[in-house]
């Protein structure tokens, strides 16, 4: 039912108004498919940028929906800070950071060290390390590089490797986690 109250907001305005002040709410995952099913009906993501200083709190998805103003934001966010090339992130990376992060039950917001990654940028990467892929899926916006103060990365690589969701890399040696929602599969020590 999306009919309008007396003053005209619909359900959906509504709801978003909702989703906006709560801050508090605990991120939960209902009406989904797989490692999202049944545990509640918004998504939050919680991010921060050393490099650009920005910050991300945001719930993207109620009872069903993506906002698409808030997948949007979290694009931009998970730009190409670089270049500052701007690329859809897909919604099932999202949804595997956000479930990872939920079932790490941690407030401390992700630290975001890679998103979207340019083919110049990742071009780059690969010519000073040996472990950056030359077909990246961040170069698709179907990655992330992780971190967060208060867990390890194997404690963070067992909560992303539980949803079954997409490849999960452990980079114990800089400290951060990939996700991405390419084939199942775990790397890295």
């Amino acid at each position: 039912m999306t009919g309008s109250n007396s003053s005209g907001l619909s359900r959906r305005a509504l709801l978003g108004a909702f989703a906006a002040t709560a801050v508090t709410a605990a991120p939960t995952f209902a009406n989904a498919a797989g490692f999202l099913r049944g545990a509640g009906d918004i998504r939050r993501i919680k991010m921060y940028s050393g490099r650009t200083g920005e910050r991300l709190d945001m719930i993207y998805w109620i009872e069903g929906d993506y906002i698409k103003d808030a997948v949007k934001e979290v694009n931009h966010f998970m730009r190409d800070w670089r270049t500052n090339g701007v690329k859809s992130i897909d919604l099932r990376t999202i949804d595997i950071m956000a479930a990872s992060h939920n079932l790490l039950d941690v407030s401390e917001p992700y630290m975001l060290l890679s998103g979207y990654r340019s083919p110049q940028t990742n071009a780059m990467l690969r010519s000073r390390s040996r472990g950056v892929a030359k077909n990246s899926l961040h170069m698709r916006g179907q990655a992330a590089d992780l971190r967060l103060a208060s867990r390890s990365v194997n404690q963070m690589a067992k909560a992303a490797i539980a949803c079954h969701g997409g490849g999960v890399g452990k980079y114990s040696g800089s400290n951060f986690v990939h996700m991405d929602c390419g084939v199942v599969r775990s790397w890295g020590g």
